[in-house]
């Protein structure tokens, strides 16, 4: 950790913002700084460039690359550095930066204060982020301006420690950031309350529900109350809505505070300028496809699920037998025979990745067509997933949920697609299904693609039971593309759904992606990420390796 802080120490004195030009690099110095609100501003601006935007998850059973996934295959060492524990740090080292030194400002303590709130919001979601893989992890709330200071060498804090500190964090942010309608012009982007109120929801949930289920102890409903309490707040003041079209809303069209259901986003472009890049079209084309373990969590017209529907084609006889008579979003996320895709009309099995299902919630030729200078905005964070948050902590916390709660939350999301089948307690009960299924259902077809699967199946601690399966890809159907049967057959189930003595699916001519023998998934071991042996190194010893990864 020495070297992180040393190095950031670095940059944060002779490059605090990417958009200031006060001073040549050479004579920018702490004295010279840290005067003006447009100094405050541009050093919180920093934060923002540290950032993650678009990606594509491959860690858990929702989507696959041509090459396994190490983690979720459970093919993963203990690696020597690692930015997933170090990229975290910079970014708390310059929120704490910004902590410490713009309390100087000769400014009011209202302005102060709403920078400040900004710096407090960025520190608890890098937090937040390590706690996720790490679990307990060095606690450290001021800038270091030394390389002999003893903070660097800090013990792992443990977990409810930085979590109650993450809490905090977010409760002043919330006092102090603007409301998301006076966000305007060239301030779309930073973040505001409702981000803040946001987090707090997110947070909670995560750390009650991986309390619960890991077994650390009876203190995980006041986090499900924190993540109830924050997602009502959010509810009641009324400052977002559901987009209404949710084929649009991962395009231009979803894009700024005209669509109420934005809460947090990265912001890219000017668009059609290619400022600031992504290449999220290029990777749905060449880098990830859906597992058709994800196309099976969606429902049938009459609300059921797989197992339970008697609406289901069975066999399948072709490619697009699996998009009848099921939820609308489906259909949305990704291609069906023949629609205009990424190189013309969608082929199965014809440059592809992996043989799955191909992405297309959130493709557009256009974006593609700019070789990876696209300017769609991420949504960071939505309304939907406070929504459906909410339902998942509410059922967690009290082991039930009301019909009214539900149309507030699953049914809306369902409403906005023009899916008519509600979800009720009696219709529950009648059908013999499992309310907090059908939640964390809900959750994982709406999310899809947004980063959320891997990290819900560890805070459920159901990873050992869902990733050392077979995935499955699409249905091979030989007269529906041109790729020969003999170049994939070994890769194909029998009539009976075998694959070389496995039990992989019950349909025939399934793509089988990896083999359930090639994968597997250690609970003793990999619930948490290993510590990096650099960083163990580096703090002398007082940073420890986590279980089993010795």
């Amino acid at each position: 950790m020495r070297r992180i802080y040393s190095l950031l120490l670095i940059i944060m004195l002779f490059m605090v913002s990417c958009d200031l030009d006060r001073l040549p690099e050479t004579t920018f110095s702490d004295s010279a700084f840290w005067k003006t609100e447009t100094d405050l501003r541009g050093a919180n601006t920093r934060l923002y460039n540290q950032l993650g935007g678009y990606s594509h998850d491959t860690r858990s059973d929702e989507l696959v690359r041509v090459s396994q996934d190490g983690i979720s295959s459970g093919n993963w060492t203990v690696p020597s550095t690692s930015g997933s524990w170090s990229n975290p740090y910079k970014a708390i080292f310059t929120a704490n930066n910004i902590i410490g030194k713009a309390v100087n400002a000769e400014l009011s303590e209202a302005i102060i204060n709403r920078w400040l709130a900004e710096a407090y919001f960025f520190r608890a979601y890098f937090y937040f982020d390590l706690v996720k893989k790490y679990g307990d992890v060095p606690l450290i709330l001021k800038a270091i301006d030394d390389t002999n200071d003893e903070l660097l060498y800090s013990a792992r804090t443990p977990r409810e420690e930085v979590i109650q500190q993450c809490y905090d964090d977010l409760d002043f942010a919330a006092d102090w950031l603007p409301e998301i309608d006076e966000l305007t012009g060239a301030d779309w982007g930073r973040v505001s309350r409702s981000a803040a109120q946001a987090l707090k929801v997110r947070v909670g949930l995560y750390e009650g529900t991986f309390s619960k289920y890991h077994n650390l102890g009876s203190n995980y409903q006041s986090h499900l109350q924190e993540a109830v309490s924050a997602a009502e707040a959010i509810i009641t003041e009324d400052k977002h809505s559901l987009y209404p079209d949710f084929q649009n809303l991962f395009l231009f069209d979803g894009e700024g505070r005209q669509n109420k259901e934005n809460i947090f986003v990265k912001v890219y472009g000017p668009n059609g300028e290619g400022t600031v890049t992504h290449n999220n079209s290029r990777q749905m084309e060449n880098t990830v496809s859906v597992t058709r373990q994800m196309v099976d969590m969606f429902l049938y017209s009459d609300g059921l699920p797989m197992g339970k529907t008697t609406m289901r084609v069975s066999p399948e006889t072709s490619f697009d037998d699996v998009f009848e008579n099921r939820d609308p979003r489906l259909s949305m996320t990704v291609y069906k025979l023949g629609e205009e895709a990424y190189k013309g009309p969608y082929v199965p099995f014809e440059n592809q990745h992996g043989y799955g299902y191909s992405l297309k919630k959130g493709f557009l030729v256009s974006e593609w067509e700019t070789n990876s200078r696209e300017t769609i905005d991420k949504m960071l964070i939505r309304y939907a997933e406070v929504l459906i948050s909410y339902a998942e902590a509410l059922y967690e916390l009290n082991g039930s949920i009301s019909d009214a709660q539900l149309d507030l939350t699953v049914n809306a999301l369902r409403e906005r697609v023009g899916f008519d089948a509600r979800l009720t307690n009696a219709f529950v009960t009648g059908n013999n299904l499992s309310m907090l299924d059908e939640i964390r259902r809900e959750r994982g077809i709406e999310l899809l693609d947004e980063g959320f699967r891997y990290n819900d199946i560890i805070r459920w601690k159901i990873a050992e039971d869902v990733l050392p399966k077979a995935i499955i890809g699409a249905k091979y159907v030989e007269s529906e593309t041109s790729k020969a049967r003999v170049d994939i057959d070994n890769r194909l189930t029998d009539a009976n759904g075998m694959l070389d003595g496995e039990q992989a699916y019950d349909q025939v001519d399934m793509y089988v992606i990896e083999k359930a023998g090639d994968r597997n998934f250690d609970p003793q071991r990999d619930y948490l990420y290993p510590v990096p042996l650099n960083e163990i190194s580096l703090s002398g010893g007082a940073v420890i390796q986590n279980p089993e990864w010795e």
